[in-house]
């Protein structure tokens, strides 16, 4: 057999093998991400609770979407962010706690849908349900959209 095709197999293989490998050691499975999204929700709940504005929004894409429990409802980062500074500005005693009850990645993983129960402190509402739909960017997880429903 020439030498030439040979090496020309042996690099072809070295090559499928190495995308192979680094495929395996960066895919993580769904459970592997719900558990990213939901590290990421506790962390913004942990903002909340420290009326860190910048920590609350971290996980925020520029145009995210906000329906608050209220059925109002918010458009863009900035926009949002100058509401949540607004808030703890005139409620300083206010905060929310977000428990999610299941998060479901798609079967592309670039979506994940997460769903739970939120609870109100010193706020307009007590609590109730939400949603809210998380996208993968760049290998990161960032929130899309959320919708709260006040219910007690």
């Amino acid at each position: 057999m020439n030498l030439n095709i040979i090496m020309r197999n042996f690099i072809s293989i070295f090559i499928f093998l190495l995308l192979l490998s680094v495929q395996f050691i960066f895919a993580q499975s769904k459970e592997d991400q719900a558990a990213i999204i939901k590290s990421r929700r506790l962390a913004s709940n942990a903002a909340i609770a420290k009326h860190d504005v910048d920590g609350i929004a971290k996980y925020w894409l520029p145009d995210f979407i906000q329906v608050r429990g209220n059925a109002t409802w918010l458009v863009g980062k900035d926009t949002i962010i100058s509401t949540w500074k607004e808030l703890f500005k005139t409620n300083p005693e206010v905060s929310y706690i977000r428990n999610p009850t299941e998060i479901i990645v798609s079967t592309n993983d670039t979506l994940a849908w997460e769903k739970g129960k939120w609870i109100g402190i010193k706020s307009y509402s007590k609590g109730g349900n939400y949603s809210a739909m998380w996208r993968k960017i760049n290998t990161e997880w960032k929130i899309q959209a959320e919708i709260f429903v006040s219910l007690y």
